[in-house]
């Protein structure tokens, strides 16, 4: 193109609405520098830090979602819409974008449902295997909707489906290494079976527990452990764990390189959100999930159990963790067999050019050469 392309970007509310919109636009801006980019977010949410912080400007609507578990707290809705509309409608005609990209959220649905209606061409990428209402509501006016899961034709238009993955961090991508080499630069014994338990960066309250209630058999059986807490539970897990501390045991509240963590583990445990899987997928280690329940429509569930039901990956319930969670643990660590086979078959849902092919399929659609 001669002029300068524009292209406005929506999502957010969590980072697993933020990070693909972000990854979209690096994608964009790498092939041309000189384009414009202009994100619009929910007033109040993450995504009006973290979008700025990735080096893009963002415009906030005053708009929330519908609250089922207090119905007075949705009195406000329709005047948010209504404004959100109309603050949505004149920030788009001013900066005429080529087209726009929503990944979900509040704010995506009036900026979508506007720019559509003014012309705009709309491109949808839905991140979980049960999509979201913004999103299924936004595809009907869409030029393509790019999924992380197959057989997405059952929610979105099957000619406009294109399963393509979750755009993830490039480091995950570029940096993963051996097994082997990764323990030993973590100071860990590379020959020793080692397994990641991570539970998002707030850490996992669920996962906190079960290791602490089956530390001592785990390291009866001389397994290491990276295990990252997150903020609110380190000082205590430190503190009740202090007699145990050995070197088969790393305790830590944030795990900066996760690409290292991921490439020193045998198995991994983890949460079940979107981003996570696209990542665990890529990464190709055995994994146990343990789906967050409150998570909107249980989708982290209905993440998990696509996988599951490829022999991707096993699962346990925040309500069955007692019962299974070490018994199903146990199993992955001492079948050597069943781990290969269930690195095999994630291989299926790893999308490394995920962000690449999403940007090529947009960029195919409006006949814009690169």
């Amino acid at each position: 193109m001669n002029r300068q392309l524009k292209i406005l970007l929506s999502g957010g509310g969590t980072g697993g609405h933020i990070f693909p919109a972000v990854a979209i636009a690096d994608e964009i801006r790498k092939r041309f520098p000189d384009a414009e980019f202009l994100f619009i977010g929910a007033t109040g949410k993450m995504e009006m830090e973290k979008v700025p912080q990735s080096g893009y400007n963002i415009v906030g609507l005053n708009i929330a979602g519908f609250d089922r578990g207090n119905l007075m707290n949705n009195f406000g809705l329709p005047f948010k819409v209504v404004t959100s509309l109309a603050k949505a409608r004149k920030t788009i005609k001013n900066f005429k974008p080529d087209f726009a990209v929503g990944t979900g959220g509040f704010a995506s649905g009036p900026a979508l449902y506007v720019a559509s209606n003014l012309g705009i061409p709309v491109f949808v990428q839905e991140q979980n295997s049960l999509p979201g209402k913004t999103n299924m509501f936004i595809s009907r006016k869409a030029k393509a909707v790019f999924t992380a899961y197959p057989e997405m034709e059952k929610f979105f238009h099957r000619t406009k489906t294109m399963f393509l993955g979750n755009p993830i961090r490039k480091n995950i991508i570029t940096d993963l290494t051996d097994t082997a080499s990764a323990k030993q630069k973590l100071g860990l014994d590379p020959n020793k079976l080692t397994v990641l338990s991570v539970g998002g960066s707030l850490g996992s309250r669920t996962l906190n527990n079960a290791w602490k209630e089956n530390l001592n058999q785990f390291l009866e059986k001389d397994y290491q452990l990276i295990w990252q807490t997150g903020k609110t539970d380190y000082q205590n897990i430190i503190s009740e764990t202090e007699t145990k501390q050995c070197r088969n045991l790393q305790i830590v509240e944030f795990i900066k390189n996760m690409e290292m963590a991921y490439s020193a583990a045998d198995i991994i445990v983890s949460r079940a959100g979107a981003i996570a899987i696209s990542e665990l997928a890529v990464a190709k280690k055995p994994v146990l999930l343990v789906p967050f329940p409150f998570a909107a429509e249980d989708h982290q569930t209905k993440n998990a159990l696509t996988l599951v039901e490829k022999n991707a990956a096993r699962m346990v319930k925040d309500t069955e963790m007692k019962e299974k969670f070490w018994a199903t643990l146990t199993e992955i660590c001492e079948n050597e067999n069943l781990r290969k086979e269930m690195s095999a078959n994630l291989e299926f849902f790893a999308k490394p050019k995920a962000a690449e092919e999403i940007v090529e399929e947009i960029l195919s659609a409006l006949n814009i050469k690169s």
